[in-house]
């Protein structure tokens, strides 16, 4: 867990960075710039992309952890496992492309009434999946190879500034509406170009393209792995987006707007999950691999709890602040019909971070194959309670919903990981952080607020802080966060001894 705490510590600083970033593109550069129709247009033609993106992959970049193990004995070329990452998303590619343009006039007949801009858009929708598409691959190759921060650096930091410049262009009138898609895609062209030029620099032998070396019994068991694979990561990609491709067809794109403002201050809780799953996800691979459950078990365990308290935290200090975020964004009262969501949202965001290391568990396990039955379940949960919701609650209902088919998915997963694998997440660090959580809201609910939003932001999420770091380190959760208060007690005061 060491390497996986060092590594995950680096890729958060950057992580936050680009969160930085991305709050000023996102909160401050968009809602002043664009109007609410052509944030949900951005958001949407994004969410379309990746989901063609993920259908192309055919699931490699699960599939790649899963069998990275078996190739990967000491020689510089990991018998061309590399080509196995090239050529596998572009037969999907080659798939899914054509069923995309099969099918492009029926997708935009049931978004031309309400959200008629992204109709006029939709063709860009394809050169966006095929960036994204091997950029995800090059990412997951240098994740296999323990080195996450410059990848992350790029998609986090460089991806964000790029898309600055676009939106700045286009507030300023340099360019049309045309011209700021254009701009918006090419982004994730250069990024991709970047991704390739670091895999390269980090492993050059094994990015020379050369004929796969590997046994047939581990070719049969990949293609049987994949095949079964790419049925659950299509379910769960269209899951993951039908709360905004609903609301963007029922309402129309201007919520969607509101949705995705919102939709991205509760993104922001999962962002230290990004480094320890990152981290995690190859080393529970190996531990599988080697049949070492009671290992694997114990990961599961320490992933739950470091993801929960860092995420909790995070949530706290939204939910403390949020009507003063509303207060100072740009043009905040035209977004602010998204509180509600933010809440839902972030709790959905919650249970993702406590219990959504049972996925990798039971993927990367011999009961791999029962992914695929929680794939229909995924879907009709979300799409039935968003068609419920949507009409009677409006946005806060697609939020409802997506928070009630997470926390539905995530209990039958773990009861799945439970079974199958005797593993789970709980223990008395848990109860300690949860109690530690539920007394910080009350004490956040207990603060007179100030009318100036900037003043009351400082002095809540200053208490919050140190009621909540001093209180943390007192219940001794795991002997990793003690290690880390002990680091910043010595960084801030310059004694040894915490």
């Amino acid at each position: 867990m060491g390497i996986i705490i060092r590594q995950s510590i680096k890729s958060t600083l950057v992580n936050y960075a680009g969160t930085f970033i991305g709050f000023l593109t996102t909160m401050v550069i968009a809602t002043r710039w664009l109007t609410g129709e052509e944030i949900g247009l951005t958001r949407i033609l994004f969410e379309a992309a990746t989901l063609v993106a993920c259908l192309a992959q055919l699931g490699i970049t699960t599939s790649a952890v899963r069998f990275f193990p078996r190739f990967k004995h000491g020689e510089p070329r990991h018998g061309g496992f590399f080509t196995y990452l090239l050529l596998i998303p572009a037969a999907g590619a080659l798939v899914v492309v054509p069923l995309f343009l099969l099918f492009e006039g029926e997708i935009a007949g049931y978004f031309r009434a309400r959200s008629s801009l992204f109709v006029d858009y939709i063709d860009w929708v394809i050169p966006l999946a095929l960036f994204l598409v091997y950029t995800g691959v090059f990412e997951i190759y240098a994740n296999l190879l323990m080195r996450i921060v410059i990848p992350r650096f790029i998609r986090e930091v460089v991806t964000r500034v790029l898309i600055v410049a676009v939106y700045l262009l286009y507030g300023t009138g340099v360019l049309d509406l045309t011209g700021f898609v254009a701009g918006y895609v090419l982004v994730y062209g250069v990024t991709l170009a970047l991704h390739y030029w670091y895999v390269t620099c980090i492993s050059p032998p094994a990015t020379r393209r050369e004929r796969p070396r590997a046994p047939a019994a581990t070719r049969a068991e990949f293609t049987r792995y994949t095949l079964v694979l790419v049925l659950g990561v299509t379910g769960n990609a269209v899951a993951a987006r039908l709360d905004l491709f609903m609301v963007s067809g029922m309402i129309g794109l201007a919520s969607g707007g509101v949705y995705t403002i919102a939709f991205f201050m509760a993104a922001i809780i999962e962002l230290p999950s990004r480094s320890i799953t990152a981290i995690s996800t190859p080393v529970v691979a190996d531990t599988l691999q080697a049949g070492d459950f009671t290992r694997a078990n114990l990961l599961y365990k320490k992933v739950a709890l470091h993801q929960l308290v860092a995420g909790g935290f995070i949530f706290l200090l939204l939910w403390a602040n949020i009507d003063n975020v509303y207060d100072v964004i740009p043009n905040g009262d035209d977004f602010r019909a998204g509180k509600w969501v933010v809440f839902y949202i972030g709790l959905s965001r919650l249970v993702v971070l406590f219990l959504g290391f049972g996925y990798p568990l039971l993927s990367f396990s011999r009961y791999y194959h029962w992914t695929l039955y929680l794939t229909p379940f995924v879907s009709a949960v979300t799409l039935g309670a968003n068609y419920l919701l949507i009409p009677r609650l409006g946005i806060t209902g697609s939020a409802i919903a997506t928070l009630l088919a997470v926390a539905i998915t995530y209990a039958v997963q773990q009861w799945l990981v439970f079974t199958k694998l005797k593993g789970n997440p709980y223990s008395l660090a848990i109860v300690k952080a949860l109690a530690l959580f539920a007394a910080l809201f009350a004490l956040d609910a207990l603060l007179p607020a100030v009318a100036n939003p900037w003043a009351d932001a400082a002095y809540r999420t200053a208490i919050l802080c140190v009621a909540g770091g001093v209180a943390l380190y007192l219940l001794h959760l795991s002997d990793e966060l003690d290690a880390l208060a002990k680091r910043l007690y010595t960084f801030f005061t310059g004694k040894q001894n915490a």
